[in-house]
């Protein structure tokens, strides 16, 4: 097009990802690394990885209008209407200035049984920003959180150049699907996202939905990861798959850290357990669904009388990872423990229950990143400046 500015797309531009795969029309961004990627053949866990939340591409520019090609991968459950478009959202010099979503795109169509995903082929589409203010502006174009996005193109009516470091922070985040932003409104609104706006950090959110599963390459890949701020959210996907019993969970979560600190020895460091799920508190997985409500809704089939046997719940998992953080400060003075209901805990869910029985609404996400923004970010708390 005349008078547009192409701008190759990298890792310069690029913040979020852990890796940036070449493809034949662009770079699709990861959030694992292509060695960590080849250490597991779990089809759920490979399409997660490859949903971008928290990713966004960052520049500078007196653009006022802005365009973006990509491929994204967008999602239906078998027997159900396709779930509705990701949203792209448009921040600029920090708040939100537009939302748009993508034309087009490939679809993958998902037995909610077993995760596995039928794809079918779709064209790339045009997202299209314009109406921007001409001066010059710190732009970031967040990625929908749960769509598998290849980026193709980006286009601009004037000149863009990567924006400089300022000096702050890196947070690296992992957890589960309520961290992954899997029922947030938008890739802005999950509750990391949310967090780090009122913190003034740099998000790398390694949330990935049913796959916080204290996996050794995921301890790898934060362990290699450059950060000044390292939280790890622990144990509902423990729980909900029934993965494991408390002989197992306890060396694992210690291994888990032991392999972080190799990266970041001194690196402040926040293990937070599971915020309020009624259905797992005291009964353990696997979780199902629960055939007898007419919305989705999950249950725990698990029987409460197994934990004395080892098998985990939501109360056993936050008493052993307090034991074991308060073990470990004793050498570790830069290691923390926060009960995550204290993000989210009764009182919240008696004014915003969990729709499914396990994901926060949107308003949900809101409370949980403005209460951990007030506890680790602002005020004198854990991580303030």
């Amino acid at each position: 097009m005349t008078g547009w500015t192409h701008t190759p797309i990298d890792a310069r531009l690029v913040r979020g990802a852990l890796d940036l795969e070449r493809t034949e029309r662009g770079v699709l961004p990861h959030r694992l690394p292509g060695w960590a990627r080849r250490q597991f053949p779990d089809e759920y866990l490979a399409r997660t990885e490859a949903q971008p939340s928290g990713v966004r591409l960052a520049f500078r520019t007196r653009a006022t209008a802005v365009e973006l090609d990509v491929l994204a991968t967008k999602r239906a459950y078998r027997g159900a209407p396709p779930q509705p478009d990701g949203l792209y959202d448009l921040v600029v010099d920090g708040r939100l200035a537009g939302q748009a979503t993508a034309p087009g795109g490939d679809l993958a169509v998902i037995e909610m049984a077993d995760q596995t995903a039928t794809v079918r082929p779709g064209p790339p589409g045009t997202v299209r920003f314009d109406g921007l203010p001409a001066e010059s502006k710190d732009v970031e174009i967040w990625l929908p959180q749960t769509e598998p996005t290849e980026l193709i193109a980006l286009r601009t009516d004037a000149p863009v150049e990567p924006v400089p470091d300022g000096g702050r922070r890196v947070w690296l985040h992992h957890g589960s699907s309520i961290s992954h932003g899997s029922s947030a409104a938008s890739p802005t609104e999950t509750w990391p996202a949310l967090a780090a706006a009122r913190g003034g950090v740099d998000l790398v959110n390694l949330g990935f939905s049913g796959n916080a599963l204290l996996d050794p390459f995921t301890a790898r890949a934060v362990r290699d990861a450059p950060a000044d701020l390292i939280s790890l959210k622990i144990g509902i996907n423990l729980a909900n798959t029934d993965l494991m019993r408390l002989r197992a969970f306890t060396p694992a979560v210690h291994g888990f850290l032991d392999t972080v600190r190799e990266g970041h020895p001194s690196t402040p460091l926040l293990v937070i357990s599971p915020i309020l799920c009624p259905i797992q508190e005291d009964t353990p997985g696997p979780l199902a669904l629960d055939t007898d409500s007419p919305d989705l809704r999950f249950r725990a089939v698990g029987d409460p009388a197994d934990v004395a046997g080892g098998r985990l719940t939501l109360n056993v998992i936050r008493d052993e990872l307090a034991r074991i953080t308060a073990q470990r400060a004793n050498d570790d003075p830069n290691l923390h423990y926060l009960d995550g209901r204290s993000l989210y805990g009764e009182a919240d869910f008696a004014e915003l229950p969990l729709p499914d029985g396990v994901h926060p609404a949107p308003a949900g996400h809101r409370r949980i990143g403005e209460r951990f923004a007030a506890q680790i970010f602002e005020n004198g708390g854990l991580w303030s400046r």
